[in-house]
């Protein structure tokens, strides 16, 4: 690749957000790590989506508080005072991103190509990653890794689960039961499927002879939504939903069988730990974003949805358009989810298989 720069001892890698795409930039720092052991490697990332990484090994987390406005900026800047990178994979297109670029020291800086650098971002970088038809987004970061030199291969994840976390979760799980998760809760409330669906499904995956476990985070609509799944279900579920830190999670992720999720973080926390998920999706391309290695397994209505709005086919629409609106969800349908959880527990677990 022309313009490629092998082998840097010193590297910086700035992603801030979301708990989605770190997971996916995970793989791609452990690639980095495999082909240079010796590099030193800096990340700067967001506050929440450091404490799902604290402790992986062989990297340094400066948190970069975007919350806190001019503030944040001079932080990062005294944080690393004094130090020049190789290399800067600018690796975020928002424009705050570019602007916390400019704290950062660095003889290179890398980032998107010119078809995806937007808000400005090729005027922060001096280098770019070779263009790509139609990435899914882990695949996108891993051009990162193949503009220092990095073959690219089947991404590989070791995530951080300590003894004492992956104890709490024994502890709340105590059940000689196949696990299924179901973490029903999107960033935005559009991308959510109906309550009585995920009530229903619980339902038939109990008497498959499941434990069914509701996970999420702390917010009243999370906790709403899984007060009115347990509703729409005969059986006790287990309901962790704003008890776990997402290392927790993360851990209670790592033991289940199954997850069963729309397009939100903790489907891609499961693809880390290898445990496959039923992806339920109408608003953005799974193509795109949907859980990497379990495609196979994905409730699809986006094609649908997204050709309905724009009057074109996905073909023929910029990559990575969303459908937008209320009530797409509303088409996948029960039996089309149980059908994913059927085919995924046929080709994982066929023991469990009726």
């Amino acid at each position: 690749m022309p313009g490629q720069i092998i082998a840097p001892k010193n590297l910086c890698i700035l992603r801030l957000s979301a708990i989605g795409d770190v997971c996916h930039a995970v793989a791609m720092v452990q690639a980095i790590q495999r082909q240079y052991p010796d590099c030193k490697i800096t990340w700067v990332i967001g506050k929440v989506e450091a404490m799902l990484l604290k402790g992986l090994p062989g990297v340094r987390f400066v948190v970069f508080d975007k919350g806190a406005g001019l503030a944040g900026y001079k932080a990062l800047r005294q944080t690393l005072n004094g130090e020049e990178f190789d290399v800067l994979l600018h690796m975020q297109i928002a424009f705050r991103a570019s602007l916390a670029s400019l704290m950062i020291k660095a003889k290179v800086k890398v980032g998107f190509d010119s078809e995806r650098a937007k808000e400005g971002q090729w005027l922060f970088t001096n280098k770019k990653i070779a263009p790509q038809a139609q990435p899914h987004v882990l695949d996108g970061f891993l051009g990162f890794a193949e503009a220092i030199g990095v073959p690219i291969e089947k991404p590989e994840w070791h995530m951080p689960i300590n003894d004492e976390d992956q104890l709490w979760v024994s502890e709340q799980l105590q059940t000689n039961k196949p696990i299924a998760i179901i973490c029903p809760a999107a960033s935005k409330a559009e991308r959510n499927w109906h309550p009585t669906g995920y009530g229903e499904v619980a339902h038939k995956l109990v008497q498959q002879g499941f434990s069914v476990v509701i996970c999420g985070g702390p917010t009243e609509l999370e906790k709403k939504l899984a007060a009115m799944i347990q509703a729409n279900c005969p059986q006790e579920l287990i309901n962790l939903v704003g008890q776990t830190t997402l290392p927790q999670m993360l851990a209670c992720l790592n033991i289940a069988h199954l997850v069963i999720a729309p397009d939100t973080g903790p489907a891609h926390m499961a693809v880390t730990v290898s445990t496959p998920v039923v992806g339920l999706y109408a608003h953005s391309n799974p193509m795109r974003t949907g859980p990497y290695t379990y495609q196979a397994y994905v409730v699809n209505h986006y094609k649908e949805a997204v050709q309905q709005q724009h009057h074109k086919p996905v073909a023929k629409l910029p990559w990575g358009t969303r459908a937008k609106g209320e009530g797409l969800m509303d088409n996948i349908s029960i039996d089309q989810v149980m059908d994913k959880v059927r085919q995924l527990i046929a080709d994982h677990y066929p023991e469990l298989t009726q």
